[in-house]
C-alpha cells in the first residue's frame, strides 16, 4: 500500500492537498498532521512512502522536521512545500535531503507530476541504490542562460516570466531548460531547482 502524510498548519491547505494527493494514481492512503512534531509522530508510526512538508509551520517547522526524517532514514521521501520567495527554507531543507518542493500556488498537474516522480523514485531506490550526477562527474557546465533559467525557476517564476525577465520567448526557455535538465539528470524543475540549491549555484 502506497501511503503519503500531509503536514500543513493550516486546515484549509491541508485538507485540499490530502484531497488532490489521494486522486494520484497509484496513491491508496493519505494521512495529515497540523505541525512537524505531529508529522514526526505520524512518520514514526507509519513510515509512509511519501511526506508533503509545509517549511514554515509553529513550534519546529517543516525544515527541522524533514531533518530530523531524513537523519533517521536517508532515503526517506520528502518534498517541501513553501511560497515562492522562501528560498532559504527550501535550500536547508534540500540539503538535508529533501527530494525537491511545491510552491503551495502549484497546478494540480505539476503537484501529480512531482508526487508521481517521487514515488517511483522510492521504488528504484528500494531495489538499487541511484548514483546522483554529482559522484560521476563533478558540478556540470552550465551556460549562462541556462543559469538564469535555473535562477528563475529558483524563485518560483514560470517558464513565460522567466523569458519576460531575459527577453526570450517562452519556447526558447523551454529549451534552455531541456538542456538543463539533461545536464543536471533531473526529471522536472522542481528536482533541478533542488541539485541547483544542494550544489550551490542558486541561493
Amino acid at each position: 500500500m502506497t501511503t503519503v502524510l500531509v503536514c500543513d498548519d493550516s486546515p484549509l491547505a491541508r485538507e485540499a492537498l490530502r484531497r488532490a494527493v489521494a486522486t494520484i494514481p497509484g496513491v491508496d492512503r493519505v494521512s495529515v498532521a497540523g505541525s512537524g512534531e505531529e508529522g514526526l509522530v505520524r512518520w514514526g508510526a507509519d513510515r509512509p512512502d511519501l511526506v508533503l512538508l509545509d517549511v514554515r509551520m509553529p513550534g519546529i517547522g517543516g525544515v527541522e522536521a524533514a531533518r530530523r526524517i531524513l537523519t533517521a532514514s536517508p532515503y526517506a521521501g520528502v518534498i517541501m512545500m513553501t511560497m515562492a520567495e522562501d528560498v532559504e527554507g527550501v535550500a536547508r531543507a534540500v540539503n538535508a535531503g529533501a527530494r525537491g518542493y511545491l510552491v503551495k500556488d502549484a497546478s494540480r498537474e505539476e503537484l501529480t507530476a512531482m508526487v508521481t516522480q517521487a514515488l517511483a523514485d522510492n521504488a528504484a531506490r528500494r531495489t538499487a541504490p541511484q548514483r546522483r550526477p554529482e559522484a560521476e562527474g563533478g558540478l556540470p557546465t552550465l551556460t549562462e542562460r541556462e543559469m538564469q533559467v535555473l535562477r528563475g525557476m529558483s524563485r518560483g517564476r514560470s517558464n513565460s516570466e522567466i523569458g519576460k525577465e531575459l527577453y526570450l520567448s517562452e519556447d526558447t526557455v523551454k529549451t534552455h531548460a531541456r538542456r538543463l535538465f539533461r545536464k543536471l539528470g533531473a526529471a522536472d524543475r522542481a528536482q533541478a531547482v533542488a541539485m541547483g540549491f544542494r550544489w550551490g549555484l542558486v541561493r
